[in-house]
């Protein structure tokens, strides 16, 4: 893309949240890419999370953005999350719809898909009451510092969780390794880090605005989630891509990974 890599700045004065809900989670219950990628991004979730899965006291999501749905299978399982992003407008848009502000937005159809998997539709606003009990704080993050949510300071936690934006938060495969080291110095030896990552992608449009990605390849994902310390447990590539990304064919790649013990 033209003007080079759209870094914190550029995410910072023209990231609008609700452009971004309306381009890739506003469902009307037709067939699109962008609920197709939900379901996939929920079911993965659920296997990981759900029954005999991942569980402990904390977990942290790492470039929330606007979005609650990727912690929806894990409030069952942790009762402590952490939910951040480099954005002022994306934690405020976070806050509304924990605090139940007039227009939050809505999340229903997203929070029944999620029950739907856990064989109980009808609890779906018990699960929205459960999640916002269990989201304790909303701070802000940058995956380039070696602690991503300085100045705070937060206990090593059971689960790091990050969908679908370490590759946009990074302008190289050298920053995106970088950045996997710092996310495991959040997590426990024995910890987990649960990540879903667009592959080949270098850029992708909220709203008429374009935000460039660093275009990744499956083998080198892998790669640096081993060499930032971790063991692959569980690695899913899917064909699944976006209708509005610069790459027809990108597909996305799942993983779970468990850091290593310290020396």
């Amino acid at each position: 893309m033209k003007g080079g890599f759209t870094g914190g700045d550029e995410y910072q004065k023209h990231f609008l949240p609700r452009d971004y809900l309306a381009t890739y989670y506003s469902f009307d219950g037709s067939p699109s890419p962008e609920a197709e990628m939900l379901k996939f991004n929920l079911e993965c979730l659920h296997k990981t999370f759900g029954p005999g899965g991942l569980q402990g006291d904390t977990l942290i999501d790492i470039g929330s953005g606007p979005t609650i749905y990727q912690v929806l299978a894990a409030c069952d399982s942790f009762q402590d999350i952490t939910l951040s992003d480099f954005t002022d407008r994306n934690r405020e848009e976070l806050e509304k719809w924990l605090k139940k502000e007039p227009g939050a937005y809505d999340w229903t159809p997203a929070v029944k898909f999620a029950c739907e998997l856990e064989g109980n539709s009808g609890r779906w606003e018990e699960k929205e009451e459960k999640l916002r009990a269990a989201v304790k704080r909303v701070l802000k993050c940058d995956v380039h510092l070696g602690n991503p949510l300085a100045p705070a300071v937060l206990p090593p936690a059971d689960c790091v969780l990050t969908l679908l934006a370490m590759e946009c938060a990074c302008c190289s495969l050298d920053a995106y390794r970088a950045a996997l080291c710092n996310l495991a110095s959040l997590l426990k030896p024995g910890g987990h880090l649960v990540t879903t990552v667009t592959l080949r992608l270098s850029s992708y449009m909220v709203g008429k605005r374009e935000f460039s990605c660093v275009a990744l390849e499956k083998e080198e994902v892998e790669q640096a989630v081993l060499d930032a310390g971790f063991d692959i447990e569980q690695l899913l590539h899917s064909p699944q891509s976006y209708s509005v990304t610069n790459a027809a064919n990108n597909g996305v790649c799942f993983i779970v990974a468990r850091k290593k013990p310290g020396p």
